[in-house]
């Protein structure tokens, strides 16, 4: 079924009576199914297909609850919101070929059980392949991918929350970011301790020191344009050597901090070029310790349902389990 509803979307979206010729899962998505379509004259797209039997998740209390910005970006209409957002801003993203939400292949349409779209392919290598590869190469794309966070850094909104919700005009639970990451972090660590006694044996010590860090945080009533999760495995490099940026479902208004605590995680001694001066020492302290327990938690939950890479997944989890202890 998921092979005839790609084939009908990728002739409504490519045209030219080209034929599906095959179809590569791309690895790397946990939540939504993410597929190359090879037509019959060679020309490719990429399809994103979000439905239950794509989402590696355990399900969980919550999931569908919007106002929380860190509930899972799951569906159609969250990349669109997301989408739209980012390329008002003139930053690169993929071009959409189609849009089909009933599934019969014929595009925009009012509902269905699963949403699909169709974009651009970009076949080329990811961010993170590149800084392996050759990091001179990637230095003018760091330089373009710096510029389009002073973009998103520079847009600011009056709340926080999915940009879905707030550009919808709807409000976030809780009544600040770091509120919202306190509360998060908690549950991450009270997940966590449940799983590996390292960090049960340091649950009271690790809860004062994200209280404390908390207490510390002052007052902020403006937010900007962060991706969430902007690991460069979620940057594409294009034709023109420009950083294209996907996976971008989970895109909010937030504090520009969450966004570089990230970077500097994933990028280590590769994040200098994206250094930006002025961020909240506080909030970048507790942000710190609140992805450490979220990237300890996240892929322990993971591992209890079907995700194929499991060493893979483990691996992640020690590293931060052991970066969070020493973080306490």
């Amino acid at each position: 079924m998921t092979r005839e509803r790609l084939a009908g979307a990728a002739r409504a979206a490519l045209g030219g009576g080209r034929r599906l010729e095959a179809v590569e899962r791309i690895a790397g998505g946990t939540k939504k199914g993410v597929y190359r379509l090879v037509m019959d004259d060679a020309t490719t797209a990429v399809a994103y297909l979000w439905d239950d039997a794509e989402n590696y998740w355990p399900a969980a209390e919550g999931d569908d609850d919007l106002t929380d910005p860190f509930s899972p970006g799951l569906g159609l209409e969250l990349f669109r919101a997301a989408h739209a957002r980012l390329d008002a801003l003139g930053v690169r993203v993929p071009a959409i070929r189609l849009v089909d939400r009933d599934g019969d292949g014929d595009g925009d349409s009012a509902h269905g059980p699963a949403g699909l779209v169709i974009v651009e392919d970009l076949p080329g290598e990811n961010l993170e392949e590149l800084l392996a590869r050759d990091r001179d190469a990637a230095a003018p794309v760091m330089a373009r991918l710096a510029e389009s966070l002073e973009v998103m850094r520079g847009h600011r909104a009056p709340a926080y929350g999915k940009v879905a919700v707030v550009d919808g005009g709807g409000t976030s639970r809780g009544t600040s970011c770091e509120e919202v990451v306190l509360d998060r972090a908690l549950r991450d660590l009270a997940e966590a301790a449940s799983r590996d006694p390292r960090i049960a044996d340091a649950r009271a010590r690790l809860e004062e020191r994200l209280l404390g860090l908390a207490a510390a945080v002052r007052p902020r009533a403006e937010y900007a344009v962060v991706h969430g999760e902007l690991g460069p495995d979620h940057v594409r490099v294009d034709a023109d050597g420009n950083p294209v940026v996907v996976d971008i479902e989970g895109l909010m208004y937030f504090d520009v901090e969450w966004e570089h605590v990230f970077l500097r995680i994933r990028l280590h001694d590769d994040y200098r070029p994206l250094h930006v001066d002025g961020l909240d020492e506080d909030r970048l302290a507790l942000y710190l310790l609140a992805q450490r327990l979220s990237l300890t938690a996240g892929p322990l939950r993971l591992l209890d349902g079907d995700f194929p890479d499991r060493a893979f997944m483990a691996g992640i989890a020690e590293y931060n389990l052991k970066q969070a202890l020493a973080l306490s």
